[in-house]
């Protein structure tokens, strides 16, 4: 298994001024002031905090969805709670 990583690069879409930054490793951050140009950046639509939107290394809690899928994916699947051992009752 792969380690989490907790820092990550944040650039501003504005500006372009780069910042590393440590990430909360229990939550996701929604918004960040650039030290720049004090835009307040937000999360893109579809991402959970700024560091998935423009950091360099996604958050620590998508790094870790990732992890868990990444080793689900190489599980036989028999104890998947998304796979049924009955077929589905017709209408």
């Amino acid at each position: 298994m792969s380690a989490v990583i907790l820092e990550s690069v944040l650039t501003c879409p504005h500006c372009g001024h780069t910042q590393k930054e440590a990430m909360p490793t229990d939550a996701c951050q929604f918004y960040y002031e650039c030290l720049a140009c004090h835009t307040l950046l937000r999360p893109k639509p579809g991402d959970c905090c700024v560091f998935c939107s423009f950091g360099s290394v996604p958050c620590p809690p998508i790094q870790q969805e990732c992890i868990c899928r990444t080793n689900s994916a190489t599980d036989s699947g028999s104890n998947s709670p998304l796979k049924s051992a009955t077929p589905p009752v017709g209408r």
